[in-house]
């Protein structure tokens, strides 16, 4: 018993060994918060080590991960546990909100070149990388990734699908997806995010491009290299109204792990995700405040 002891203890000190360095913390707020760094099992209560994060995520055939996306600290605990798991096992493939599917050929043939010794000197050119998702915060994880023996993939619309489905709404499959509650949720979520300023004929549309999002996204899980990753804002990432429902219409769910990455001081239902890691946040901002007259 005691050498069976032993060996279980210097195994998960192994395991431990093996993590790569926490990032420090880059976002100012919050600092002396009591949450500021822990992890959460949200359906028990319970706290988890990084290691133990990891060790339950390393399991999983598909890991949604939510993310803000102007918090510097959500994309270098992405990259860190990008790292991590792939230390646990061989990474099937990482798919990102960010790349659209006309960009997967410029990043398939960026992969090829640095793989042949010659990455590109305008990294973002080659990429056709689009300005609205700031490089200085997604530039190191993707040149990580661009690096890797698995794939990158585009997880998103492109902007020729988003104006198809702003002409005609289709109609979307599925009962967890449609549900009234679900609907009901992410309208208001469009209202708000849009300052309640958009009139209430163009919800429906921008409801659909919402959900059409999160079916590609999940659509391109289903179809890629297990064990799969996929990166995304924390909407999109939500057990109760976005991708994982959409797995579910796709009787893909099974072994799914949801982590939310949430500034302290906002917690995460049991309803939304399996895992909640609490950073430090950003000062907010009213993006409304210009709009209102």
């Amino acid at each position: 018993m005691r050498i069976t002891l032993l060996l279980v203890v210097a195994l998960l000190s192994a395991c431990q060994a093996s993590l790569p360095t926490l990032p420090a913390w880059q976002s100012p707020q919050g600092l002396e918060h009591a949450q500021l760094g822990q992890i959460v099992d949200v359906k028990t209560g319970a706290l988890l080590s990084p290691a133990q994060l990891v060790e339950r995520l390393a399991a999983a055939p598909r890991v949604v991960v939510g993310e803000r996306h102007d918090n510097p600290d959500h994309h270098a605990l992405q990259l860190w546990l990008l790292r991590a798991l792939a230390a646990q096992r061989p990474q099937g493939s990482l798919l990102l909100e960010m790349l659209t599917p006309d960009q997967q050929v410029k990043v398939d043939e960026v992969r090829a070149a640095i793989g042949a010794g010659q990455a590109p000197q305008d990294m973002l050119r080659a990429l056709a990388w689009q300005p609205g998702w700031a490089w200085s915060l997604y530039g190191p994880l993707v040149q990580h990734a661009l690096r890797q023996p698995y794939p990158l993939l585009a997880a998103n619309l492109e902007r020729r699908e988003i104006m198809q489905v702003y002409a005609q709404v289709p109609q979307l499959e599925g009962q967890a997806s449609t549900a009234q509650l679900v609907r009901d949720a992410l309208f208001e979520q469009i209202r708000q995010s849009h300052c309640n300023l958009l009139p209430e004929s163009q919800l429906p549309a921008m409801l659909a491009v919402q959900q059409q999002r999160d079916r590609r996204m999940a659509e391109a899980m289903l179809a890629a290299p297990q064990p799969s990753l996929l990166f995304a804002g924390s909407f999109h990432a939500r057990r109760d109204l976005g991708v994982p429902l959409h797995l579910q219409d796709l009787r893909a769910e099974q072994g799914l792990q949801v982590l939310i990455l949430s500034q302290v001081g906002s917690p995460i239902s049991a309803q939304s995700a399996d895992f909640v890691w609490f950073t430090a946040g950003q000062v907010e901002q009213d993006h409304c405040a210009v709009l209102r007259p």
